[in-house]
């Protein structure tokens, strides 16, 4: 049964990939964190990790099928891309490291925050440009912000989208463009901390877990399973969303998973 719940969230994952660009983090860390329960405090660690590993797939996926046109405007990015993998090296190391209870909170935490912030602070529900703007209307992201996006990303498992999406909206771009970039920018932080969670130490509880390092291979093959189809479908025929039901839908599920989170901290 947890399996075919797994394949389920992976259409979610799917969807939630091509239209708000999370790769899966946001949705598949709660489910993750149930699913591999019986390993106690080790639990959201390895939620965090597996996440990880399903981003790259996903996130990857979703990047090579995305038109050419759309990627251009991450043209010149080559620093932020750099420091968003330096920056997502050491959030994962620390994963490793910080109490599960404190990764936990730290991911309720920030998405309540965020909530607050794309409601409270001006730019993303009313963007200051929307597609068919000017040329140059809208904005690059500073290359700064790689290290810190990239660390707290890979800290709680959850990509970056979260951070890069609300940017990109407030820089000027259209709902479609900014989730349709967050997933290269997603790739970025979700190779290495995939690759600091294969290589972490095996968990003693978790003999049966089919775990390779902190990432449960057997979840992530279920949620992969229901993910992938999903993106290929969407990205040929993506859904045609008013950008400010767009903008409240994202909204909407950033609420939806703090809630689910809240009782497992």
């Amino acid at each position: 049964m947890d399996v075919v719940l797994l394949i389920g969230v992976g259409l979610l994952t799917g969807v939630t990939t091509v239209l708000f660009g999370f790769g899966g983090g946001f949705v598949a860390v709660p489910v993750l964190a149930w699913a591999d329960a019986g390993l106690g405090a080790d639990a959201m660690r390895v939620a965090t990790a597996t996440s990880a590993l399903v981003m790259v797939v996903n996130a990857g996926f979703a990047t090579a099928v995305t038109p050419r046109r759309v990627l251009v405007a991450l043209r010149g990015s080559g620093l932020l891309l750099s420091l968003l993998a330096v920056g997502a090296w050491a959030g994962a190391l620390a994963t490793r490291l910080a109490p599960s209870g404190l990764v936990r909170w730290a991911f309720i935490g920030y998405v309540a925050l965020t909530i607050a912030d794309v409601l409270l602070r001006p730019g993303f529900l009313r963007p200051h440009s929307q597609e068919g703007a000017a040329p140059g209307a809208s904005r690059p992201l500073p290359a700064v912000v790689g290290a810190p996006v990239g660390a707290v990303s890979a800290f709680l498992g959850v990509g970056g989208s979260v951070m890069t999406v609300p940017a990109m909206r407030r820089a000027g771009h259209s709902m479609h463009t900014a989730t349709a970039l967050a997933n290269p920018l997603t790739l970025a932080i979700a190779v290495p901390a995939t690759v600091v969670a294969l290589a972490g130490t095996a968990i003693p509880a978790a003999a049966d877990a089919h775990l390779a390092g902190l990432v449960d291979l057997r979840a992530a093959s279920a949620l992969l399973l229901g993910a992938l189809p999903v993106i290929a479908v969407l990205r040929r025929r993506p859904p045609r969303i008013p950008d400010h039901v767009y903008a409240w839908s994202y909204v909407g599920l950033l609420a939806t998973v703090t809630v689910a989170m809240l009782p497992m901290a």
